[in-house]
């Protein structure tokens, strides 16, 4: 499978409108040696760097289909600056507008647009994520939703898929796991998600040759969320910021746990400090795999 990260930033993404902290300047304007750096990562930065809204694109490169995951506001901008098609079906892990309401974009654009959701209903809004998507793009008639349960596996565009639980309060949220059936090729995404991802989730998400995992900080700004820090390690140091997202420590210290072959670290705020906001392993848009 081809795996290219069309969007690896949170709900304001780098650099940020309105922002001329040193990490959005930067992302406008990179120095030689960044642009070298993530030249030397396949990245052309030669228009600065930029980490648009959260959203994957997984290549069949046996059948040519394609897989999005997630449908980032920044979809039309996402697929006039990448090299890659439209996708054949989607998926999408949860509600939150920066990883739906892409799907606008389907109007006009697609015949048929499969899309995959979990059929769990949440308690806080009375209906599964399938549903939620039915009702906000009942006038999509050309999107059709399936729905399947929590670690059930389905087939799309050729790959077995399965939607796990995460933590990502209040709202229910997936994980997924992407398996190549032939090859055994395996991408792993933690979804948004605390630390707090249950048992049963992170055996699926295991021995990953390629993991995707939520960091939106460095677990030092914990100090400046109103809800501190969660899940703390054996040196003290929080994997959780506030409730809802792994710190970047976490989101190492799960990788490690899950054993995965490579890790890039997504979802990112434009908090990271400039000398470290577009070093490996935080992954910027453009990054492409082949697993």
């Amino acid at each position: 499978m081809e795996v290219t990260l069309l969007g690896t930033g949170d709900t304001t993404g780098t650099p940020t409108p309105g922002c001329d902290c040193d990490t959005c300047e930067a992302a406008r304007d990179p120095g030689d040696d960044t642009r070298r750096r993530l030249r030397e990562r396949g990245i052309d930065a030669s228009g600065g760097v930029e980490r648009s809204r959260f959203s994957v694109h997984v290549r069949n490169e046996r059948t040519d289909e394609c897989l999005l995951i997630d449908l980032s506001p920044d979809f039309r901008h996402q697929f006039l600056h990448r090299d890659v098609a439209l996708p054949d079906e989607a998926l999408i892990t949860h509600i939150h507008f920066d990883h739906l309401d892409g799907l606008g974009n389907a109007y006009r654009l697609f015949e048929d647009l499969p899309v995959h959701a979990a059929s769990e209903v949440d308690p806080v809004t009375g209906e599964s994520v399938a549903d939620t998507i039915r009702d906000k793009y009942d006038y999509l008639d050309r999107v059709t939703v399936s729905d399947h349960a929590p670690h059930e596996v389905f087939a799309a565009c050729g790959f077995e898929v399965r939607l796990v639980p995460v933590d990502h309060p209040p709202l229910v949220c997936y994980g997924v796991v992407v398996e190549d059936p032939e090859t055994g090729a395996t991408l792993s995404l933690t979804g948004d998600t605390s630390y707090g991802i249950p048992e049963r989730s992170r055996e699926a998400l295991a021995g990953a040759d390629l993991l995707l995992a939520d960091a939106i900080v460095p677990a030092d700004l914990c100090e400046h969320h109103p809800a501190g820090g969660d899940h703390h390690g054996p040196d003290g140091v929080p994997r959780t910021f506030g409730t809802k997202h792994m710190t970047r420590e976490g989101a190492l210290a799960l990788a490690d746990e899950l054993d995965a072959a490579e890790t890039r670290l997504v979802h990112l705020a434009h908090y990271y400090p400039v000398e470290e906001a577009f070093e490996e392993p935080l992954a910027v848009d453009g990054e492409r795999y082949r697993l």
